[in-house]
């Protein structure tokens, strides 16, 4: 399933926490490629990251608990 993250609410995000949960619900993102895309993220941009089909409710939950903002794509 593809999504597009699209911001962060939290007051005061926590980089490592969404990096870590970027690259432990996506497909293909290694430690290091999740760290750029939270960066990327924090700065206001899209990010779009492929999620597990089976996992999904996991992975939006986990997203959620961190103030993602995300749009499912498919």
């Amino acid at each position: 399933m593809q999504i597009n993250l699209l911001s962060c609410d939290a007051q005061r995000p926590d980089k490592r926490a969404i990096a870590r949960c970027i690259s432990e619900v996506s497909t293909n993102i290694d430690d290091s490629l999740a760290r750029e895309l939270t960066d990327i993220l924090l700065e206001g941009d899209p990010v779009d990251i492929e999620i597990d089909g089976g996992n999904s409710s996991s992975a939006l939950r986990a997203l959620r608990k961190l103030n993602i903002d995300y749009e499912i794509v498919e």
